[in-house]
């Protein structure tokens, strides 16, 4: 039984790719600090669902999900965890999330980010997993505006620290591939959506208002575009990653460096939708999944934010056959019904 480390496991991300994980007959950690960047109600109530699907699956003397409540800059307590497991795999999604939210708390993206992850690439550095898989971002096209989005396209203007501290991780990743020869694999992440979800996020945020007759606001006057990517999508390519160990790339051009490969074991991909939707194509949708018909205000740009992202997504394709199947109707749909059924909203 392969050992798999799931940093962010509360999160939504991590909570689907555990639970996949787990199905699939991984023995899996999970790593938390359960922080109050947003409702952690809604994050101990995904770790419950965790902990009790490996009871249903698994006896307690050798459960199939444990987890710890740690937080990644306790380097101490993150080395000793390593120690102890062994991980074949780490699958590093652990992160202070959200662009607006960096203009008013920059320590926390430095401490988690930057700090957090080095922790994570030190143990992995010490106990040398087969693979580790970490979270990037499509924020880190920056101000770039050539759609859609490749792999190798410039990223040396971010528009946000959020933004910064991923395009570091890509760099300080790559060194520790080309240093120790750690296999590493970054993932730039496209607008992730669904149950169990982020309520910090536009959709998320967009229901919540709608149910409760508030107005949503709307950014640059609803002239956005985002690749809206559904999160069992984004676990099937994960999970497809796993086994798919970078190499390196012996003919590898140092006069002409591509910034997604390496003669190290390093690989930078896209995980989206490869089909960006409007900003008002989607409020469309939600109202009528919804039933209910947003009252909306409009308001310019905000700091931080880009006007379009759309992935190409060729390289990820090429590789382990990624192709998403969930249409925005549907994922909303799927998102939706979540909601309903946790939040138990009452219409006005």
């Amino acid at each position: 039984m392969n050992k798999i480390l799931v940093t962010g496991s509360a999160g939504f991300i991590g909570y689907h790719l555990s639970a996949r994980l787990i199905s699939l007959g991984y023995k899996v950690s999970g790593i938390d600090s359960l922080n109050d960047y947003y409702d952690q109600g809604l994050k101990e109530a995904r770790t419950r669902n965790l902990l009790l699907e490996t009871k249903k699956n698994s006896g307690d003397d050798n459960p199939a999900f444990t987890f710890h409540r740690l937080d990644l800059i306790d380097k101490d307590a993150l080395t000793e965890l390593f120690k102890s497991e062994s991980f074949d795999y780490v699958i590093h999604l652990a992160a202070q999330a959200g662009v607006r939210y960096s203009l008013d708390n920059p320590q926390a993206y430095v401490d988690s980010n930057l700090i957090g992850f080095m922790n994570i690439l030190e143990a992995c550095r010490t106990s040398t997993p087969k693979h580790l898989i970490f979270a990037s971002s499509s924020s880190v096209y920056g101000l770039n505006s050539n759609v859609p989005f490749c792999e190798n396209h410039n990223t040396d203007h971010p528009v946000s620290l959020y933004a910064a501290t991923k395009k570091a991780n890509e760099a300080i990743a790559h060194s520790y591939a080309h240093l120790f020869n750690l296999p590493v694999t970054g993932l730039r992440f496209f607008t992730v959506y669904g149950p169990w979800g982020r309520p910090d996020m536009a959709y998320f945020s967009f229901t919540r208002k709608i149910f409760s007759g508030e107005s949503i606001e709307i950014f640059n006057n609803g002239n956005l575009e985002r690749d809206f990517t559904y999160i069992e999508d984004i676990v099937n390519g994960i999970i497809a990653l796993l086994d798919r160990i970078p190499q390196g790339n012996p003919i590898f051009d140092t006069l002409n460096p591509e910034s997604s490969v390496s003669h190290a074991p390093y690989r930078i991909f896209n995980i989206g939708n490869n089909n960006p939707v409007s900003l008002m194509e989607f409020i469309n949708i939600l109202e009528k999944t919804i039933g209910i018909e947003a009252r909306k205000v409009f308001k310019p740009m905000q700091a931080g934010d880009v006007f379009a992202t759309h992935a190409d997504i060729e390289s990820l394709t090429a590789l382990v056959g990624f192709k998403p199947v969930t249409s925005l109707e549907t994922g909303l749909r799927y998102f939706v019904d979540w909601y309903i059924d946790y939040y138990k909203p009452r219409s006005k």
